[in-house]
C-alpha cells in the first residue's frame, strides 16, 4: 500500500470513528432533549402526544384551581393561545395568576399537558428569555432587560 492509501486510510477511519461517536451521543441524549414552546406556538405545531415539552408564559386571571391531593390545574397564555395545564405536587411561593411560569412535562392525547415540574419567576423584574422573547413577539411584555438598572 502507497503512504498515499495509508493516509486516505487512516482519514477514513477517524472520520468512521467520528460519525460512530456522535451517532452514539445523539442516541443517549435523544430522551433528554427538551423543546420550549408558546402556548400560540404549540397550537401551530403538530406535536405527538407523549412529547417532552416545555412551555412558558403566564398564568391565566382567574383559571387556578386546587384540587385534592396537591392536584392542581390552571391555565398557561401568551394572550393569543391558552393551554390548559394539571400538575400534582407543590408548587413554588411565587406562583401566582398573571405572573410568568415554565413547566415541564408531556401533552397528552386529549390535548391537555401534564406538568412535572412548575417553575416560577423570582421577582417583579425577572422572566426567562424563552418566555419574555416569545410574550414580546406578541407585543404584550415591555419589562426591562435582564442587568439593566431602573
Amino acid at each position: 500500500m502507497t503512504r498515499k492509501g495509508k493516509r486516505l486510510a487512516l482519514i477514513s477511519g477517524a472520520l468512521a470513528v467520528l460519525a460512530i461517536a456522535v451517532g452514539l451521543v445523539l442516541f443517549a441524549l435523544r430522551d433528554n432533549i427538551v423543546f420550549f414552546y408558546s402556548p400560540a406556538e404549540l397550537a401551530q405545531k403538530h406535536v405527538a402526544p407523549g412529547t417532552r415539552l416545555r412551555i412558558g408564559g403566564l398564568v391565566k386571571e382567574g383559571s387556578v384551581q386546587r384540587g385534592d391531593d396537591r392536584n392542581v390545574a390552571f391555565t398557561v397564555t401568551d394572550r393569543t393561545a391558552d393551554l390548559g395545564v394539571s400538575y400534582k405536587g407543590l408548587l413554588p411561593d411565587l406562583f401566582r395568576e398573571g405572573q410568568g411560569v415554565v413547566v415541564d412535562g408531556t401533552l397528552g392525547a386529549d390535548g391537555a399537558f401534564r406538568a412535572d415540574s412548575v417553575l416560577a419567576k423570582h421577582d417583579e423584574r425577572y422572566m426567562p428569555r424563552e418566555v419574555a422573547d416569545s410574550l414580546k413577539k406578541q407585543g404584550v411584555w415591555q419589562g426591562e432587560k435582564q442587568g439593566e438598572k431602573k
